[in-house]
Parts: structure tokens; sequence; C-alpha cells
């Protein structure tokens, strides 16, 4: 393993890996294919893309989905770390490198309830720095592991999944007063994580549906944590301009449908917040989903002998079930025919799961059979919420409860009401790559 450090990939080379140089992308490829997880050159397998530059996305058997419509999946496994969440933590700690905000001899924190937390501690160990997660002490052993494995620290908040106030509080109170010492990868607040979404992540989804179907897209579907995922959907709409973005979360913790805050099994979404980067004009419907259905969900997809069913093995974590099952409500709220696709994400795989579905004991076939049905084809349109003008002032005034107490002014968080204000944001790309691609990248021998 070399133990040169590299700069990494600016933000179009990580939406078209093809724009990397080729003798960087071979030894990216060569690094993935040995299993050589910490080679710094790993950096350049971040995006959306197989070694042979087709996007990484399968669509759902129909004996799965009960559906006309094709359900398509972005699989997120196979980025570097495990999940499609080491981008935003990389390209948030690079736009501050860039800026002169963190500098060597600096600890990078990475708020999380698991795999941005994860991302943080994979780039650190990368890119040479101390990595400190802060995150629920309830959350899946494996995430634990992984940030461990990578030489990451773990300071632990009490609560699970939906306590992210006490990761966030924790924080505010002590990291963001030692601005010298402490840069905070800020995944529910900061941009990089809109940009690379929209950008890199929005590219995936218009790529996977041109795959199928009458090749584009007719919705969008993603579970927020962040609301990073999500901003995929304003590139989708940039397309395909009558295509619908839907949230999903938890009917536990059904905070964007209805304000509700209860704890849940879904790692890595439902916080409880409107999160800041939500761009929350440009979803069009909130969709809910039974969180005890996503695990037995995902015990189906794996204990599953169907041979349909056996390439889906390994591919799926809890939240990618709720992104299914979402998926399945909005292609039959939309009235979805069998040329229409809806595009999904499976952020991480089952790798991070193992304790979780373990603990489940294996059923038989048949008990299988009525799974399936009950949970993937019986899914209707309840919990599905149409988003209007007043549902969306009610998420904005949500927005200034859940931003106003850490230091955000009400004018900045109406300045989010616009289009515009979006737009700017995503306009700072070109610059951001510029600076990105004035470094020469030292690969070693």
């Amino acid at each position: 393993m070399t133990t040169v450090t590299v700069r990494g990939p600016s933000y179009r080379m990580s939406k078209n890996p093809k724009l990397i140089p080729s003798d960087i992308r071979k030894k990216a490829i060569e690094a993935k294919n040995n299993n050589d997880e910490l080679n710094p050159s790993q950096l350049y397998n971040i995006n959306w893309y197989n070694n042979d530059n087709s996007v990484r996305a399968i669509k759902l058997p129909k004996s799965l989905t009960g559906i006309q419509a094709n359900i398509i999946v972005l699989v997120g496994k196979e980025f570097p770390s495990g999940s499609h969440k080491v981008g935003p933590a990389f390209f948030t700690l690079i736009e501050n490198e860039i800026e002169g905000k963190l500098k060597a001899g600096m600890s990078i924190i990475g708020p999380s309830t698991g795999n941005f937390g994860v991302g943080t501690a994979y780039v650190g160990k990368l890119r040479g720095y101390k990595a400190i997660v802060v995150m629920p002490d309830r959350m899946s052993k494996e995430r634990y592991e992984r940030i461990k494995k990578y030489k990451g620290s773990l300071d632990l908040t009490p609560g699970s999944e939906s306590d992210v106030y006490r990761v966030l509080d924790r924080v505010q109170n002590f990291y963001l007063k030692y601005p010298k010492k402490y840069l905070v990868l800020a995944q529910f607040e900061l941009m990089p994580n809109y940009r690379f979404h929209r950008f890199v992540t929005g590219a995936a989804v218009i790529e996977a549906g041109k795959l199928f179907g009458n090749g584009r897209v007719a919705a969008f579907v993603s579970a927020p944590g962040s609301a990073g995922t999500i901003a995929a959907g304003d590139e989708v709409k940039k397309k395909y301009k009558e295509a619908k973005i839907a949230a999903a979360e938890p009917i536990q913790c059904s905070t964007l449908y209805n304000i509700g805050l209860g704890s849940h099994k879904i790692e890595g979404i439902g916080d409880q917040m409107v999160t800041l980067i939500h761009n929350v004009s440009n979803t069009d419907l909130i969709v809910a989903v039974d969180d005890e259905e996503c695990v037995e969900g995902l015990r189906t997809v794996e204990q599953s002998e169907e041979k349909e069913f056996l390439k889906l093995r390994g591919l799926f974590g809890i939240s990618s079930v709720c992104n299914v099952l979402a998926s399945i409500k909005v292609a039959k709220k939309m009235g979805l025919r069998s040329k229409d696709n809806v595009v999904t994400i499976a952020t991480d795989g089952i790798d991070r799961y193992y304790s979780v579905v373990d603990s489940l004991k294996k059923v038989n076939s048949d008990q299988l059979q009525k799974n399936l049905e009950k949970i993937f084809h019986k899914q209707n349109t309840d919990w599905v919420l149409e988003l209007d003008h007043y549902h969306l002032e009610r998420l904005y005034n949500q927005k200034y409860r859940d931003w106003t107490p850490r230091g955000y002014k009400r004018e900045y968080l109406e300045e989010m009401k616009s289009q515009e204000f979006w737009e700017k944001e995503y306009g700072r790309i070109e610059e951001i790559d510029r600076e990105i691609e004035k470094i020469a990248e030292p690969l070693g021998k």
C-alpha cells in the first residue's frame, strides 16, 4: 500500500470518471480490484460508476416490487468505505482545505449517525487528519467497528437515530469553540453535501433512467438523513420538469409528514429535523414507511432463495429498503406504467447491519413469500403527502425552529425559499474545481 497522500478528484471527475487522468484512474481501479482499501488513490473511486464507466444501477425484479413501473436503484456500497456518504465527507474536507480553513495538525469532526461518520474517518485517514466522529451510542456495532478500523475516534452521545440533536449540541457546545483545533464537517448544514449530490448523484440518477423503460425519470425518491442525497432531485427537475421528488421517512418519526418526533429503527434517516441543506421547495411528496417493514423487508431480500433475488443479496441496508418501499408507494400514487422509471438509492449494504439481521431468526420459504406480499406488494398510497403551500410553509417554520437556535439568521433561512439561492451555491462548483485541479497528483512510484 502506498503511503503518499493525494489530493483526490474534483467534482467533475466524480461526476464523470472518464475525466480522471488515465494513469490515476488505472491506479484507482487497481486499488479497488486488489481490495487495497487504504490506498490513497481510492479517493478517485468516489463516483457512481463501475470500472468500465457504466453507471452502478440495477432494476428491481417486478416479482419483488409487484408493480408495472420500473424501480431503479443506484448502488452505494461500492464507494470507498462502503457508502456514498464518503463523497460529501471528502468534498466538505477538500473545500475547507482550499479555503484555508483546514490546516495540517487540525482534527476533523464528523457529526453523524453512521455512514457520514465512517466516511469522515476514512477520508481523514487517507488525507492525514485525525478524525473524531460524534454519534449516538445506540447505532449498529458495525458502524463503530468501521470507524475504528480507519483509526477514527468516537465521541458517543446518549440515544439513537432520533437523537441527532444531542450530537449537534455536543458539536456546538464543544468543538465549535476551538476553530483552530477542530474543523467540523457539518453534513446537515454545509453546502458541499448539497453540491456533491446535485452534481454527482443527480447526473447518475439521470444516466440510470436512460437505461430502462422510456429513458426518463418520472420520480426520484430519497430518505433524508442530512438531506444531501435528495439534492439530486434538483438536477433531475432541471432535466425533467414534470418529475416528482419524494422524501421518505419512518412513520414512527414522521417529522416532515406531520411534525412527528418518535424513535425508530432505520439508521441514517429520520433525524427529527428539517435539515438546513434540504431544499424543501423542490420536494413534491413526503412518504412515510413503517420501520418494521423495512427491517423485515431486508430479511426477506437477504434470505429469499428466489433466483431473481439472489443478485440483490448484500446490496441493501435498512434505509435502502425504506427507499424501495417509498418508491413503490410513489409509483402507485402517480399511476405509473410499465415504461415509467422511479429512481432511488441504496446508501449502503448489508455489511452495516449483520448484527441487526442476525438477530432475526431464519424463516421458511412460505413465510418469506407471505412477507414479500405483505411488505412489498401490498404497499399502498396511505402516508403519502403532496406538498402544497400550507405544508411548505410548515416545513420552513420547522427549519426556523431547528436552526435559529444554532446561530442561523432568519434572513438567511428566508433566502433558502428561492431557487436562486440554491443555483448560486451550485454554481460555485466550477471555481472550486479549478482550485482542486491546480494541485498535481503525487501518486507515488
